[in-house]
């Protein structure tokens, strides 16, 4: 039974977690210490079919995925012209005909979950991250264990290119969010150059204009009189009344925060 399986992992150091067929789990476990064997037959009891998961928390997996369309992920592995890396460690073979590759976490180096760390293939590495393992089935497929080694420490290569692709993915997010940032930042300078706009654009902007300053740290004081200078260089101007309206409804809160007075 499934429970019992579920009851050795737990008893060799592993912390278990109840899957259902979506793969998600069927209860809450980040950050909370691993099931007790009680705990695990109360909720095998609850759930007799229930997959076994067991969370990253000492060890990361190399999760090679084979059944995209695209790119098979063992192609991926060949690539890196590295077979020694994959060898004599515990290896599982997943549902879907792909490979888990368990390796010991690396002491004093934090690794995280990538997806897409190679083309179909995912690091499962974050102390919340999980993986599911033999006996579990998915659509009547089983994982299977492809062996009983012990978990080996993970080869300074891998761990090395591990952290050069994680390196590399926040590098490119830090600049993506920058270059975001950037952008909607030199729209806020037009605004003040070219206007609120027409019409039909003028309270819209204004209200954008007003958001992105505060956003940026921008004081009340200091926004509203950057509105006033976007509101005289548009087109059709609002009344000044109108634009102080609608700052002090934006800026209510704001203000309220800062203990500060609204404008009259």
């Amino acid at each position: 039974m499934l429970v019992d399986y579920a009851i050795k992992y737990s008893e060799h150091g592993f912390s278990v977690i109840p899957i259902g067929q979506s793969k998600k789990p069927l209860i809450k476990f980040a950050d909370k210490p691993p099931l007790t064997t009680d705990q695990i037959k109360e909720i095998w009891a609850k759930y007799p079919e229930a997959n076994i998961a067991l969370k990253t928390e000492r060890f990361f997996v190399v999760d090679v995925d084979r059944h995209s369309t695209d790119i098979d992920g063992l192609e991926s592995i060949r690539a890196l012209n590295h077979p020694e890396w994959f060898n004599d460690t515990l290896t599982e073979k997943t549902a879907h005909n792909g490979f888990h590759f368990f390796f010991q976490k690396p002491k004093d180096i934090g690794l995280h979950q990538n997806i897409g760390f190679l083309p179909s293939v995912d690091l499962k590495a974050h102390p919340n991250n999980y993986v599911v393992v033999a006996p579990s089935k998915l659509n009547g497929k089983s994982y299977q264990w492809l062996n009983h080694l012990p978990i080996k420490p993970a080869p300074q290569g891998l761990i090395e290119l591990i952290m050069e692709k994680q390196t590399a993915k926040q590098s490119a997010y830090t600049a993506n969010s920058t270059r975001s940032n950037k952008n909607k930042t030199v729209q806020l300078f037009e605004l003040i150059s070219n206007g609120l706009g027409d019409v039909g654009q003028r309270n819209n902007n204004l209200t954008r204009f007003i958001g992105g300053l505060l956003y940026r740290g921008v004081e009340p004081h200091a926004a509203t009189e950057l509105a006033l200078i976007a509101n005289d260089h548009s087109p059709s101007p609002l009344p000044a009344k109108e634009v102080y309206a609608t700052v002090n409804s934006i800026m209510d809160r704001e203000i309220k925060r800062r203990g500060m007075r609204t404008f009259e």
